[in-house]
């Protein structure tokens, strides 16, 4: 009798990723007795540091085997990215342990949405098959959906929730079709299959075209031009906490997931997305920008900003280098405490809608509070890209990638939509160093302890990180695949 070959799952390389869901499971479930609910994001915070600290130490060790027949892969990329997300995953609690009761939407269930969400990301960030790739983006995109709409009593946030269902709903359609074209062309879903038959066969046009339908999904799953206009509503409408989570994780969930799939599988088409990608990314760039110098809500503003800084990364993924998937790394982890910072400190601010999220509201926050006019001023002045601090470093090497691929042009380009992008930036750091506060200026409420801590962690990591970049670039270079 043949003897039964049991295929080799490895559990051990999906631990961080099942610590995750474990602890979202134990939050739903603990929901239903406890009624303090912010023992439960003290719990959620516990399991996303006990799953970094499990990713941690197995860099090096029997995590890099590949997982469930080679459709998962926890190697030194999906580490680096699991950094991304947890981090992520920890400042967001942290905001929102002080954001949901101050706002009454202190809920059980938003942290379990996180978790999940975070697994989903961490699956996008391991997978090396389409069909993980398409249930980790699904798992993060509905409790996404989900969070938007958290604030039941509130129609912008109900509107943020179907906007971004609907939209979501569309890409992730063109994202299906496009898997469906790729696999009918090569015959696999894995990536290193499709990379083979493409490189070793003639190109087929209908490989080209579902690569074509996989970029648009990934375009609207990264807020890039023309597939962004989801996100000014939907970050807007969005609890802030909610938008603090999602500005982040799902951005970089998007280019953990497009960089090893346009690498690894479409090497032979080269020539012909990198020059798609570097027109997305002078799209991005540009509308970003110059949408948000118009506008006179900071909540907006930073979404649009969210979208122009997905220009940015698009620049280091228009190189198609080992040095440019570098600088991306490196970029995702910077922004993602740039972001968070400052969009924790307008959730500080804001009472309930409409009230502490407009430009005017900023003016005299120096006088009023030295504290959040500080850490709000270090947290534009790095997203702007001054020097010593970490965002400068993070453009610095993205528009190096791009000047060494031979993309100087682009990297010109970059350039001066960085310029555009002070002017927004500088405007309110004027409105609280310079501006007198208007005597119907709404009150501010103490910051709680927890958004203490995530303002003082993110920082602390723009100023080390800006003051000694080489650490992390180290870390960057365990990072990138072959």
């Amino acid at each position: 009798m043949t003897a039964i070959e049991i295929p080799a799952l490895n559990f051990a390389a999906l631990l961080p990723l099942f610590i995750v869901v474990g602890t979202g499971l134990l939050v739903v479930v603990l929901d239903l007795f406890i009624a303090d609910k912010k023992s439960l994001g003290w719990l959620s915070l516990f399991g996303v540091i006990l799953a970094a600290i499990v990713g941690n130490m197995q860099q090096g060790g029997a995590g890099f085997d590949p997982a469930f027949q080679n459709v998962s892969l926890l190697d030194g990329y999906a580490n680096f990215f699991n950094i991304i997300f947890l981090s992520t995953a920890a400042l967001s609690i942290l905001v929102a342990l002080g954001y949901l009761g101050r706002v009454g939407l202190h809920r059980g269930e938003y942290y379990a949405l996180l978790l999940f969400a975070t697994s989903g990301m961490m699956a996008m960030g391991m997978a090396t098959d389409l069909m993980v790739v398409f249930i980790g983006l699904e798992t993060m995109s509905i409790a996404l959906y989900v969070m938007s709409a958290l604030n039941r009593h509130s129609r912008p946030s109900g509107e943020a929730g179907i906007k971004y269902f609907l939209m979501g709903s569309f890409a992730s359609a063109f994202l299906l079709y496009g898997m469906a074209l790729t696999y009918g062309a090569t015959g696999s879903t894995n990536f290193s299959d499709i990379g083979s038959v493409l490189t070793a066969g003639t190109v087929a046009p209908m490989a080209m075209l579902g690569l074509g339908l996989l970029l648009v999904g990934f375009a609207f799953k990264v807020a890039a031009v023309p597939f962004q206009w989801w996100t000014p509503d939907v970050y807007h409408g969005a609890p802030t906490a909610v938008t603090t989570f999602m500005s982040v994780g799902a951005k970089a969930a998007g280019f953990a997931t497009l960089m090893r799939l346009l690498m690894v599988s479409f090497p032979a088409f080269a020539v012909d997305w990198q020059l798609a990608i570097a027109v997305l990314a002078v799209l991005t760039m540009t509308l970003g920008n110059v949408a948000a110098l118009a506008q006179k809500d900071v909540k907006r503003m930073l979404a649009y900003s969210s979208i122009a800084h997905a220009g940015y990364i698009l620049v280091g993924v228009a190189a198609a280098t080992t040095e440019g998937i570098k600088s991306v790394l490196f970029y995702l982890l910077i922004y993602a405490f740039m972001n968070i910072g400052a969009f924790a400190v307008v959730g500080v601010l804001e009472q309930k809608e409409a009230i502490g999220t407009k430009l005017t509201e900023y003016a005299g926050l120096a006088r009023k509070n030295p504290w959040l006019a500080m850490v709000m001023a270090l947290f534009l002045f790095s997203l702007t890209g001054f020097p010593p601090l970490a965002g400068f470093w993070g453009k610095l090497y993205i528009f190096r990638a791009a000047v060494n691929a031979d993309l100087t042009w682009l990297a010109v380009v970059a350039v001066i939509n960085s310029g555009v992008a002070a002017f927004y930036y500088l405007s309110v750091i004027v409105q609280m160093y310079m501006k007198p506060a208007a005597d119907d200026a709404p009150e501010i409420l103490p910051s709680t302890p927890a958004t203490r801590i995530a303002l003082a962690v993110a920082g602390l990591a723009v100023v080390l990180i800006g003051i000694l970049p080489a650490s992390l670039v180290d870390m960057v270079a365990k990072g990138v695949f072959g």
